[in-house]
């Protein structure tokens, strides 16, 4: 804590949609912040790739402008940890080198697979009911039956391409992957390895591989990585990536987290039961909690984190940011015959002030934003998005409100499990990701969940910010408590009470639509996975 207040992180915030570094101070502020997008490639049969040198490259783009900008000398450079996208699976062979490209959090190929896996009898809510036991006694949660999460994605590899399989050395996610290039060195954070579903998380302080969830597994033991914690430190940079960002050689790397963890600590939200909401391509409600738990029908757990004391609960919904990115890229602004696609310069505050000219409720057009399925409160992949009562007295106008309330109708929907789970109300949001810039959207969610929304003041640097505090409190110069209490806000917005009926009135619909639709999904879409 004596330590100078002139000492930087270079934080690293590597998202679905692309990379984000930042430099960020002792004393919480960001100096310098890049961003340098990253291509998503959906495949059939809900195949979703990234290619891991795009984040790589991506990343030493970023670094590099950042650390140029500000001018600040290298020794005053005293840490790097990443933040990224959790849930990937990236198989690397002993020099370290990706054998195919990443499934990431969206590639539900497996979904088959993990589901016979999971299967057995008694049955219940699809799974062997002495296995998912099991699991919820050690792990706190069970495989994603989607397919959206490692368990599924290795043994896909395992069946699909048996000639990757057999050279795989290790099964990394997205921040073991980064650690990797970073340091030269194959570990696991007590987070980042969650989703493999063959940890015993009972004790924070002693989290460890299982013999027989690895079995469980289908997966060789000795294809998962060393475990680290959070806040260890893991290495030094690299020489050739010291020098290729600008940084001085020797400089630490602390482990960092997949990004629902890195948010709960940028936003500041460490109290038990105090909660954010992100939103970014996909959204999650998470708040802090004391006990490890898990309601299997919603998808909602509390699981290992940063914080050594303290589990974090996490509701995860698939499509939030993605939404907004659909009606930009696909319909506002598709380049084709009709137009070029140019963007305008500034087009997400264009489409605020779109959304904001349009009256609450959307003139009684509702959207369903599932455009790859839903996690929670249902597990189906079968959902799919689409606009419910347009008529001709809509327009484009309509349309995009219609985008900004069916997310904010989607999360209410999630909003009553979390509330149960939590044993409290959600009298307040803290808001974060790129979502929560907007401030039109911040006034929906209050208006649509009726409860109070506090703004960031930097929403889209929460996770940069908590990468930092992981590598500052690893580093012994920062203690989380402390960090939380500079968490900076912009605005706070508050319910509307004369909206109140029209929103219950139109989330009242869009539960039914989703009880008279889902049938209909399952049966074009391949079927429920519950």
């Amino acid at each position: 804590m004596s330590s100078p207040p002139d000492i930087h992180i270079l934080a690293v915030d590597l998202g679905t949609s692309g990379c984000k570094t930042a430099l960020v101070s002792q004393a919480g502020e960001v100096l310098a912040w890049a961003f340098q997008p990253v291509n998503t490639q959906l495949l059939p049969d809900a195949g979703a790739e990234q290619m891991p040198q795009d984040w790589w490259d991506a990343f030493l783009a970023t670094a590099r402008q950042v650390v140029a900008q500000t001018g600040i000398a290298p020794e005053r450079i005293v840490g790097v940890c990443c933040s990224t996208q959790g849930e990937g699976t990236i198989a690397v062979d002993r020099e370290g080198r990706a054998l195919m490209p990443a499934l990431t959090w969206r590639d539900m190929r497996g979904s088959a697979l993990i589901r016979q896996h999971a299967r057995g009898w008694p049955r219940l809510a699809g799974y062997d009911l002495f296995k998912l036991q099991r699991w919820l006694r050690l792990c706190g949660g069970a495989p994603n039956l989607s397919g959206k999460d490692p368990a599924a994605h290795m043994l896909w590899v395992r069946e699909c391409r048996p000639d990757v399989y057999a050279r795989t050395y290790k099964f990394l996610n997205v921040l073991d992957y980064m650690n990797l290039r970073l340091t030269g060195r194959c570990v696991a954070t007590s987070d980042s390895i969650l989703t493999s579903w063959v940890t015993d998380n009972r004790r924070l302080d002693a989290i460890r591989y299982d013999p027989g969830l690895i079995a469980t597994s289908g997966i060789e033991a000795d294809k998962f990585p060393e475990l680290v914690r959070c806040t260890d430190v893991i290495g030094e940079l690299l020489p050739g990536v010291a020098d290729a960002i600008g940084l001085a050689r020797g400089t630490p790397v602390v482990a960092g987290s997949i990004d629902n963890t890195a948010a709960a600590i940028g936003a500041g939200t460490l109290a038990d039961g105090q909660a954010h909401l992100y939103l970014g391509t996909s959204s999650w409600i998470g708040a802090h909690v004391p006990r490890k738990r898990t309601d299997v029908r919603t998808g909602i757990a509390a699981v290992p984190c940063a914080l050594p004391d303290k589990y974090l609960m996490v509701a995860m919904q698939t499509n939030a940011g993605s939404n907004l990115s659909f009606l930009k890229e696909k319909l506002l602004f598709h380049a084709d015959e009709l137009q070029s696609g140019t963007e305008p310069e500034h087009v997400y505050e264009r489409v605020d002030r779109v959304a904001e000219r349009v009256q609450p409720g959307a003139d009684g057009l509702i959207y369903l934003p599932w455009l790859m399925g839903e996690r929670s409160p249902v597990e189906e992949r079968s959902l799919r998005a689409g606009l419910f009562n347009l008529s001709l007295a809509h327009s484009r106008e309509t349309v995009v409100r219609a985008f900004f309330e069916g997310v904010a109708l989607n999360t209410r929907w999630l909003q009553a499990p979390v509330e149960r789970f939590l044993g409290q109300p959600l009298g307040e949001l803290t808001v974060l990701g790129g979502g929560g810039t907007s401030a039109v959207w911040s006034q929906i969610f209050a208006d649509v969940m009726n409860v109070g929304i506090r703004q960031l003041q930097a929403p889209m640097q929460a996770n940069a910010l908590g990468a930092a505090t992981l590598a500052l409190v690893g580093l012994g110069r920062l203690d989380f408590e402390t960090a939380a209490q500079r968490t900076r806000y912009r605005r706070h917005f508050e319910p509307i009470a004369a909206h109140r009926a029209v929103y219950d009135d139109r989330f009242a619909t869009f539960t039914e639509l989703y009880r008279r639709l889902a049938p209909l999904y399952r049966r074009l879409n391949g079927g429920d996975v519950r």
